[in-house]
């Protein structure tokens, strides 16, 4: 069983991009969930998961209690160790200065040597809420996310998406080597280069020129060598076969800003007509729901959610297959 440290405050969202590196992902208090197994390399790649520990005991969340348990654990470790002691989201209420002291006291009484700097083995003292869960570290997420920002970026447009949402939307539809990934709508191309840097290969599609060279210089700049296309098409009708794609990503026109408001809801759901005929899966992302026009296309809604980026405007996700 693994303890996976959940970043940002949506829980349920970050749960559910880390089951696509994990299996069996549960929710367990604020800030975490556990896992049955995980997958290190995928887990690598998650924006809103940051860490994965083996679990070693489980305890209440007290400093007492993580100590008598690591005290009765079996370890499995040979090498030197650091002990890293974390206040969830500050809701243990515990000095974690003192269990690194205390829990490390442990393992030098059985013969554990120290080493703060460059361990061989991390021990997790995660303690949230009224529990505390000890683990040895067995996976990180890679960050850098802060150096593609929107504004860093070669080609920008005020609302672009955050490289974070657009990496946990990327793998919550799939997006892995080998897979085909198309965003009917893709701006400024953030989902397709956080879908490319997973591996999978990424096609774009926009109504405006603009977007699409743009995109394209974006797609140049991160990708590298990873396999790309962009061009100009119409999201209802898009110039791909049946099924040629493993998942569709797309960020909504937003009513106020568009150019279409008018046409919105007919442009929407003929492109969610067109995601369910060239792919399985998909994941749509607007400032309204739009699960209905969704369902109307013949799509299944796995699951939805409400993410709010600022008073006047909240994200909802839904999650097709």
């Amino acid at each position: 069983m693994y303890a996976l440290e959940l970043g940002g405050e949506d829980d349920p969202f970050a749960a559910r991009e880390a089951a696509s590196a994990a299996n069996g992902v549960e929710p367990l208090a604020s800030g975490l969930a556990l896992a049955d197994e995980i997958d290190p390399e995928r887990l690598s790649s998650l924006a809103f998961t940051l860490r994965a520990s083996r679990v070693l005991a489980r305890t209440d969340g007290t400093v007492e209690s993580a100590r008598e348990e690591l005290a009765d654990a079996e370890l499995d470790r040979e090498g030197t160790v650091a002990v890293r002691a974390r206040d969830v989201r500050r809701t243990a209420d515990v000095d974690t200065q003192l269990a690194e002291r205390r829990l490390g006291g442990v393992l030098t009484d059985r013969g554990y040597t120290v080493d703060l700097d460059d361990p061989d083995h991390e021990l997790r003292a995660l303690l949230a809420d009224d529990s505390c869960i000890l683990g040895w570290l067995a996976a990180e997420s890679e960050r850098g996310f802060g150096a593609r920002v929107p504004t860093k970026k070669p080609f920008f447009q005020p609302g672009s998406m955050s490289p974070l949402l657009a990496r946990a939307l990327a793998n919550i539809a799939g997006a892995h080597p080998g897979a085909t990934i198309v965003d009917p709508m893709c701006g400024t191309g953030g989902v397709l280069v956080e879908a490319g840097l997973v591996g999978a290969r990424v096609l774009g599609f926009d109504a405006q020129s603009k977007m699409v060279r743009g995109a394209a210089t974006n797609l140049d700049h991160y990708l590298d060598e990873h396999e790309f296309a962009t061009a100009r098409a119409d999201a209802t009708r898009l110039p791909l076969r049946d099924d040629a794609a493993d998942a569709v990503i797309f960020d909504a026109p937003y009513g106020r800003q568009s150019k279409i408001e008018g046409e919105l809801d007919s442009v929407v759901s003929g492109a969610l007509v067109e995601a369910k005929r060239i792919a399985a899966r998909a994941v749509i992302v607007g400032d309204r729901s739009w699960i209905a026009e969704a369902r109307a296309a013949g799509w299944s809604v796995e699951d939805s959610f409400e993410r709010r980026v600022h008073r006047s405007l909240v994200r909802h996700i839904a999650v097709l297959g």
